[in-house]
């Protein structure tokens, strides 16, 4: 079948309509086998096209239409910038080679005119495993034809047919209705006669469907920031839409070999991206130490310091543990993530006590990774790491965020400046966003579209179309106004583009070699070297990637701890108060809350005074349960508190699992011991149930009611009632957890939030002054400090 080779799909930032799912879904109902992507001077796009064109059984070609410079790229000739170059990956060989030209164009100096430019010695150097096109009309040979320069447009021509070999080099012709483009293929058809070089033929697409074309018109006023009484920024004449086979035979049917050659060069493209194969960096062990044994005599030495008294339980527990990450291959990422945290706490960056899923883990506790210990808590390992669920653990960590790149520095000194990068990310034009974008373009006064823009609810992940369900006045506006429906209806089909490109505030990649090597880079407006893929990418590629995030607060205790030793001479170790003051849950409970990490607004303050915490475990429900969903189970948590004795449990086996929480499912664990101990899962099976119904995928919810009851021999699952729990009892319960489990919190993460929390309250109650004078410190520029004095 035919294939259109010239498509900018993703992250032409603000250039193209198309979604990569809905493009790849056209193109499969137009009958195509093949699709290429070949975004401007990126490769942003490249993993997500692959993965959607695999899953709708169409061939993916990779590629990009390449800036390429003039002369040199170090030579500025503001009258002749760059000009266009279309490269297709043929071969992994290939795929490699325009990735590095790709890196290339952003950090060999030839960003002097905000693109990332190439020039013909790295063409020369890269052109190995790679077809090249000549280019739409601002390709320099079609520029040189349209110039009147004949002559010299085949001498380029030629060129390039000797630098790349005569099968790598084809005259790309296209017709979109524009009177250039017929000067060019004019030309080009003279230039293929009189040197053999062959044609192409190829369509450009910005948009999905033709009638798309006024919504790409709207998105390059965006882009240009004019609006519609400016001259027009459109081209194509509204034919840069995914066309049919027959509609370009219709064009190009009478060009000898320009529908063949299309079809012989996506034969011709075969390139295989890999995923989840770990390329993990080597981890800095002591020479002549092998890693896994090194790892077990680092929690050993844990072990004997946290739990002294240890009768054998625990280190069972660690032993469990320790095979497992050796087993899952996981060995060097737990040293790697153990040898920055120690330099950090050794060398001045404080770390805070952990979050997500790896306060779970004794290893992780004996190690000093994590502060918390999960068996006080009832934390659970598997809810971090298990073989039933193989995916890289994902151990996050926060840095006070004035010292965080001190710990940045120290990984790209320690693994080398080129095996450590950052994480780009791209923003996308939201609800809100986008009213206000398209209001601005119609030339609407910035009062009419930013009170449009203020009924669009803040919810999180709230749409346009959400909003026109949910929001009565949204809606009434969208009924009653043309102009608000003109604005919505534009909305609607922009919304959710891709509008800039920045760094990621935490991720990080450590390779074993130049990340360059693996992925293609880009440098962001400040400079930064990145990723041209984004972090869920860059994971399923097998990069290690890291989170180091950077929290304000812990620069808020650093800088209390500093205050009382300059007011007091005392010396604070935060890490060492007592846990269980009842003065200090007595003070929260007062609601007395104001600049107390996770318990400062409102509402919180309003909670904490009905839920009266008496222990670290109130303080972790109270984290959980304070968000939109759980909240609503926030009345019968806080009446089991009060009356204890009349919480009631369908089945006695489920009494220690919920007790701590009055009756309540309030945490992902407790989803996981309930199918494990009242029905015989695995905890790893287990798992697997809980994001189901975190998901809300309820065919899985509902495959697994019989199992859970009745249990599964195949699956090794005995099931509630051969466990000794009623059929009555097993039912009513699946039916709590599917409703608590939508909205269950990770109990390891609210942990180690709660501390914090009671932290900042401990040295919020004992020294005021210090504290909020420490919040001001961090939290108010200096400038305004003047303006609070006079307030």
């Amino acid at each position: 079948m035919f294939i259109h080779l010239h498509n900018h799909t993703k992250f032409s930032i603000l250039d193209a309509l198309c979604k990569i799912k809905p493009m790849v879904a056209k193109a499969k109902e137009l009958g195509q086998t093949s699709l290429a992507i070949t975004d401007h001077g990126v490769v942003y796009g490249w993993v997500e096209f692959y993965k959607a064109c695999t899953d709708e059984g169409i061939k993916p070609i990779l590629g990009c239409e390449l800036y390429v410079a003039p002369k040199t790229l170090k030579e500025k000739d503001p009258k002749n910038k760059y000009n266009h170059l279309v490269a297709l990956a043929e071969n992994n060989e290939g795929l490699k080679n325009l990735q590095k030209l790709c890196t290339e164009g952003f950090t060999a100096g030839g960003m002097y005119y905000g693109k990332p430019r190439v020039d013909d010695t790295l063409l020369e150097k890269y052109h190995e495993g790679i077809i090249f096109l000549s280019g739409c009309v601002a390709g320099r040979i079609p520029q040189l034809i349209l110039a009147g320069e004949q002559e010299k447009a085949e001498e380029e021509a030629l060129k390039y047919y000797e630098m790349f070999g005569a099968d790598n080099f084809f005259l790309e012709i296209q017709d979109h209705g524009d009177q250039a483009e017929h000067v060019v293929t004019k030309g080009l058809l003279e230039i293929s006669k009189n040197t053999g070089i062959p044609l192409v033929a190829t369509n450009d697409c910005h948009y999905i469907n033709k009638e798309d074309c006024i919504a790409h018109e709207t998105l390059l006023y965006m882009r240009d920031e004019k609006t519609v009484n400016d001259p027009s920024p459109a081209y194509g004449n509204g034919q840069l839409y995914l066309k049919s086979e027959d509609e370009m035979k219709t064009l190009f049917g009478n060009v000898p070999g320009a529908m063949e050659n299309t079809t012989r060069i996506a034969d011709r493209c075969n390139v295989e991206i890999k995923f989840h194969e770990t390329k993990m960096p080597a981890a800095p062990v002591p020479e002549g130490r092998e890693a896994f044994e090194y790892l077990k005599e680092l929690c050993y030495k844990g072990l004997s310091e946290k739990y002294p008294n240890d009768s054998g339980e625990i280190r069972r527990q660690l032993d469990y543990e320790l095979d497992t990450i050796k087993t899952m291959g996981f060995v060097e990422y737990f040293l790697v993530v153990w040898e920055y945290i120690n330099w950090s706490r050794n060398n001045g960056v404080s770390v805070g006590p952990g979050r997500g899923s790896a306060a779970g883990s004794v290893a992780m506790y004996c190690l000093g990774i994590t502060d918390i210990d999960p068996r006080q808590y009832g934390l659970v390992f598997e809810r971090f790491l298990n073989p039933e669920r193989v995916s890289m653990p994902d151990i996050d960590e926060d840095f006070d965020d004035i010292n965080r790149y001190k710990t940045i520095d120290h990984v790209k000194g320690l693994y080398g400046a080129d095996d450590v990068c950052q994480i780009i990310t791209f923003g996308t034009m939201a609800a809100r966003k986008v009213i206000k974008s398209v209001g601005k373009v119609y030339g609407y006064d910035v009062a009419f579209y930013n009170e449009l823009a203020s009924l669009v609810p803040k919810d999180v992940g709230m749409t346009l179309e959400k909003a026109l369900i949910e929001a009565p006045d949204f809606k009434a506006a969208y009924d009653e106004d043309q102009r608000a429906r003109k604005v919505i209806d534009m909305g609607l089909l922009l919304e959710g583009l891709p509008c800039n490109t920045s760094k990621h505030a935490a991720g990080v990649i450590i390779a074993d070699k130049p990340v360059g090597e693996y992925i293609p880079l880009a440098l962001t407006k400040d400079g930064d070297l990145v990723s041209q893929f984004n972090m869920v990418e860059i994971e399923e590629l097998g990069l290690l990637k890291m989170d180091f995030l950077g929290l304000k607060t812990l620069s808020v205790i650093n800088n209390a701890i500093r205050n009382i030793k300059e007011t007091t001479g005392k010396d604070v170790d935060i890490n060492k108060i007592s846990r269980d003051d009842q003065d200090v849950y007595k003070f929260i409970g007062n609601g007395k809350t104001a600049g107390v990490f996770q318990l400062e607004s409102a509402g919180m303050m309003s909670f904490m005074k009905q839920l009266k915490p008496c222990s670290l475990e109130d303080l972790i429900a109270g984290v959980s349960l304070y968000r939109p969903g759980p909240m609503d189970f926030i009345p019968k948590y806080i009446e089991g508190k009060r009356n204890k004795d009349k919480v009631t449990y369908p089945c006695p086996q489920l009494k220690p699992i919920l007790e701590a929480t009055y009756g309540c499912i309030v945490y992902q664990e407790q989803v996981m011991q309930i199918f494990q101990q009242l029905a015989g899962y695995s905890l790893g099976q287990a798992d697997n149930i809980r994001r189901a119904m975190s998901k809300k995928k309820q065919y899985v919810i509902d495959e697994n009611r019989k199992t859970f009851i009745y249990g599964d021999s195949e699956q090794d699952i005995v099931g509630c009632v051969g466990l000794g729990v009623s059929e009555e009892a097993a039912n009513k319960i699946y039916d709590s957890m599917n409703d608590f489990a939508k909205y269950a919190f990770n109990k390891s993460h609210a942990a180690c939030y709660a501390l914090i929390a009671y932290q900042t309250a401990w040295l919020k109650y004992y020294y005021p002054a210090e504290y909020m004078a420490a919040i001001m410190t961090t939290f108010i520029p200096e400038e305004k400090y003047i303006d609070i004095a006079y307030k």
